[in-house]
């Protein structure tokens, strides 16, 4: 539904008695429990430009957008969703991850995919889709760090330790559009950038949407 589960809708009325923001519980408590040191990741990021990802758009056939508060920040659900018809119109299915607490409260970035005309039936929690990720050609990134992030798996030290977080390593190809290499809100390094199957578009999310609604267009001859 447009606000998400009763769950995410219960756990910001309580964030507001509590006068906290969502983000920060769910931080703040896996912070409180950090043990050691958390793993420093390092290795080779591999960039690509407009060009390369709308390459991999139009010849993928399954793709998953992961979305977070970028995305709202930056205001470019309205080419994400011009981009999202247009590959559908080419019979490629498209599907939304939406993680339970991206965005500023539950089901903020619903409602601007909604109202941007992005089918509800297409935007799912993360929960009802996380295990698609690996049968999906690729997996497009747009303002999302750390509920991406697979050190929450894979490394008990880390501050985000045991968060559930969108699979998005396992598809075949993933495109991550950040403004930089920094880390996100929780501060933990992503080893995600530094996979073989990442490649990182680098920019204004806003800006970059936007270049690849035009370029789809032109590829597509509705430019």
């Amino acid at each position: 539904g447009i606000v998400g589960s009763s769950g995410a809708v219960l756990s910001y009325i309580m964030c507001r008695a509590m006068n906290r923001s969502l983000v920060n519980v769910l931080f703040g408590g896996y912070q409180a429990a950090q043990l050691g040191s958390a793993k420093k990741y390092e290795g080779t990021v591999t960039a690509t430009d407009t060009e390369g990802v709308i390459g991999k758009l139009l010849t993928a056939n399954s793709i998953i957008i992961v979305v977070g508060y970028g995305m709202a920040v930056a205001k470019a659900q309205f080419d994400v969703a011009k981009i999202t018809t247009m590959l559908r119109n080419e019979g490629k299915k498209v599907r939304f991850c939406i993680h339970p607490v991206a965005g500023r409260m539950p089901g903020q970035l619903n409602v601007l995919l909604a109202d941007a005309g992005v089918p509800y039936d297409i935007v799912e929690e993360m929960d009802d889709i996380n295990d698609d990720f690996e049968s999906t050609d690729l997996t497009l990134v747009i303002g999302a760090n750390d509920t991406i992030n697979s050190a929450a798996l894979d490394d008990p030290d880390c501050s985000i330790a045991g968060m559930p977080v969108c699979h998005v390593w396992k598809s075949s190809q993933v495109v991550i559009m950040k403004r930089g290499m920094a880390s996100g809100y929780a501060g933990v390094d992503n080893p995600v950038f530094f996979n073989s199957n990442t490649l990182m578009y680098f920019g204004d999310a806003g800006k970059n949407c936007g270049h690849l609604a035009e370029g789809i267009a032109a590829a597509l001859g509705e430019g």
